[in-house]
């Protein structure tokens, strides 16, 4: 039980952590931690290294993080990992695993908290089956296919399983992996809690100064309509398809593209073969370039880029929910999604966004073209998505919600 003498004392498990390997997982640990008083609750967090320039251990926020494994000084995203970096996916399960033995040791842990169906909880269920009598519980963020999830356990597949059978308590972010982890067999209580966005970033008007300079630097020109996507270059986010949609599109109508990994020089291609971009320059500043690939930005520095532009697009082909969505619905933006996984809890289309089909471009260009031609139907979206932000999706809210679940393990 619970010593309520002293503050609870939390281990969780996550695959990557900040300041390097950043998604929606990993925004949604920070922001929940940072806004529970480290008096109540005290995390530690056991993740892999990867990058060398990372240190082993450092306090961010209110975690306190170990990283473990082998690492390198090679850039690269968490989707285009070496070969041998991969593997670490693998050794976590012991690596992570020893590392949450010694620590609890020493630091008496009350919970186990374990983020997404994938290999870092393998760990979490190794730690469980040797710590029966510690909670876990288990948080559902899983953008990718579920058929991929379950093929990627391979000969791991009876252990996979138990990272449902074996919770105490299961949180989703979405109504669609609370079906997938019933599915699954977790006879635990499951409950949605989703992620959120920081408003109050994401909504505050950037100054005249900064958006007229980042215009410039990015080439804007006074009739140009600037897609954009803040998304992992990875298949399911089929960035692919919003590049082919401009070719349905006027030639004033460019696209942005936020974000790593390992279809980036994929896509570069398509662009140039679409005849969209100029082989082999892909500079920023390339006005002749429709397509503009930005890399990495971090995420307290994309609320500029969101608000610059003018239609956000993501047709994915899966989505556990989607935290990009919610902060371009908090930037002023229209989105266009499709009706995937998480998505239709937060999109109604027509009212909060607007849905395109699943691998079509042809319906992207047709839902662009509806939103520059009917501009008060874009008015009335943008209004209804900030609104429900505002009163939804704020992690304010979603913090609270997630301590009195943390508070309730026992």
């Amino acid at each position: 039980m619970t010593n309520s003498s002293r503050q609870k004392r939390i281990l969780i498990f996550s695959f990557a952590y900040y300041p390097r390997f950043i998604g929606g997982a990993e925004v949604a640990i920070k922001e929940i931690t940072d806004r529970i008083p480290s008096e109540e609750i005290e995390f530690d967090l056991i993740s892999l290294r990867l990058d060398s320039r990372l240190p082993k251990y450092e306090k961010i926020g209110n975690i306190n993080v170990y990283r473990v494994g082998w690492s390198t000084s090679r850039k690269f995203s968490t989707d285009s990992l070496p070969w041998y970096l991969h593997l670490n996916k693998y050794a976590y399960l012991i690596t992570g695993l020893l590392t949450a033995v010694a620590l609890n040791r020493r630091r008496k842990y009350d919970a186990i908290w374990s983020i997404m169906a994938t290999y870092s909880s393998f760990a979490a269920v190794l730690f469980k089956l040797t710590h029966p009598e510690i909670p876990y519980l288990l948080t559902l963020q899983d953008g990718d296919p579920i058929p991929y999830l379950k093929r990627r356990a391979l000969l791991l597949y009876p252990l996979f399983k138990m990272i449902f059978t074996k919770a105490d308590y299961v949180q989703t972010i979405s109504k669609y992996l609370a079906d997938w982890a019933k599915d699954m067999g977790a006879k635990c209580p499951v409950s949605v809690v989703p992620n959120a966005v920081d408003y109050d970033a994401f909504s505050r008007p950037i100054s005249a100064e900064t958006a007229a300079a980042l215009k410039s630097k990015l080439g804007k020109k006074y009739d140009d309509v600037f897609l954009i996507t803040t998304s992992r270059l990875v298949v399911k986010n089929a960035v692919e398809d919003i590049i082919e949609s401009l070719k349905y599109l006027p030639t004033n109508v460019k696209l942005l593209i936020l974000g790593q990994g390992y279809q980036e020089e994929e896509l570069k291609k398509q662009a140039v073969q679409l005849e969209l971009n100029r082989a082999p320059n892909h500079e920023v500043l390339a006005d002749s370039n429709r397509v503009q690939f930005l890399g990495f930005i971090p995420h307290k520095n994309m609320p500029p880029y969101l608000q610059i532009s003018d239609i956000f697009v993501r047709p994915s082909l899966s989505e556990g929910l989607g935290n990009s969505f919610l902060e371009a619905m908090a930037a002023g933006l229209p989105v266009i999604a499709t009706p995937v996984g998480g998505i239709p809890d937060f999109l109604k289309d027509g009212e909060t966004g607007l849905f395109c089909e699943v691998d079509n471009p042809q319906s992207i260009a047709q839902k662009v073209e509806k939103l520059l031609k009917d501009r008060e139907s874009r008015d009335y979206i943008v209004r209804h998505a900030s609104e429900m932000i505002r009163e939804k999706y704020q992690w304010s809210m979603i913090a609270k919600k997630m301590q009195e679940v943390l508070i309730m393990l026992d």
